[in-house]
């Protein structure tokens, strides 16, 4: 009879599933498969550059760089006068422009992907600082952020691509050490918020140390924002890199991009609109698929919207 007792005791003792965690793990999974028409649209204008430029070398019918002045400006079908070998037409040099295409979009991502990566590394780590621990540490790393506002970015672009060789790592260290203040900011004014939560204060009683919280409580809580701040950035300096490429302060030859591509057929708009109006067209796209991709991310990731539903 003891023993019984025992173990109806152990069993009372035994703790409970918790149900709203399963309830949490069902509603992520249902939103991620309940994509909207814009999360799809964001999913192709995305994927299919992404997947261009991973096979360029394999899907290029020609080297890029190659020049044929006997083919030049000839029109992408299925205007009259077209070549099948060229499906999308040539420039003013003959060099091929489907073949630019995918050679720029592994340069225009690139830039745009770990110029993001920089910038947002930098960003977040003072944000997290600064939001959470406050005080001296706030106002100097705040301090150093205004002193960047106070600055026109893209003045401070050009300023060092100036002094600097414009090539493709330059471009990208600039952009990124530019663009890091956006970061800093926002995810300094949402960890203000997230550090003043109950189950922060309570990991503080609990005695978890400051660099603890920070990543498994607050951090996760600010991705979100991140997230989207950084598919916001993505698309940015996609169209930066273009302007300054077309300004010749960019990427160089004999590197390709989108935005070099776009300064090579400004002057033939009128006879040979295709030179420029298909890259053109592959930055319109695929920054529109960015930001609709980061739209939807927000609404799978965002544990408040979670709660609501």
């Amino acid at each position: 009879m003891a023993e019984s007792t025992s173990l109806t005791s152990v069993k009372d003792e035994a703790p409970a599933p918790n149900p709203s965690r399963g309830r949490r793990s069902r509603s992520w999974k249902a939103r991620l498969r309940r994509i909207p028409i814009g999360g799809w649209i964001g999913i192709i204008c995305v994927g299919v550059p992404a997947l261009a430029a991973l096979l360029a070398p394999w899907l290029m019918p020609h080297p890029p760089a190659e020049i044929n002045s006997t083919r030049a400006l000839l029109p992408p079908m299925p205007l009259e006068g077209y070549d099948s070998a060229h499906p999308l037409g040539t420039d003013n040099l003959g060099r091929d422009i489907l073949s630019r295409l995918l050679a720029g979009a592994r340069v225009s991502l690139m830039v745009g992907l770990l110029s993001v990566v920089l910038a947002g590394a930098i960003g977040l780590t003072v944000g997290l600082l600064s939001g959470y621990y406050g005080r001296w540490v706030d106002a100097v790393l705040m301090r150093v952020v205004d002193a960047f506002l106070a600055i026109p970015s893209v003045l401070l672009v050009l300023v060092i691509l100036g002094v600097l060789s414009p090539d493709l790592w330059t471009l990208i260290f600039v952009l990124g050490i530019t663009n890091w203040v956006i970061y800093a900011r926002q995810i300094r004014t949402e960890v203000l918020e997230v550090r003043e939560r109950q189950f922060v204060k309570a990991a503080q009683n609990f005695g978890e140390n400051g660099p603890k919280i920070l990543l498994r409580h607050v951090l996760p809580n600010v991705l979100p924002t991140f997230i989207v701040l950084s598919t916001l950035g993505v698309a940015t300096v996609i169209v930066v890199e273009s302007s300054l490429s077309f300004l010749g302060l960019g990427v160089q030859p004999p590197d390709i991009s989108w935005g070099l591509m776009l300064t090579t057929g400004r002057d033939y708009l009128a006879d040979a609109w295709w030179v420029s109006t298909l890259p053109g067209l592959a930055i319109t796209l695929t920054v529109l698929g960015i930001l609709l991709l980061g739209d939807w991310l927000r609404d799978v990731l965002d544990p408040r919207l979670a709660v609501r539903q």
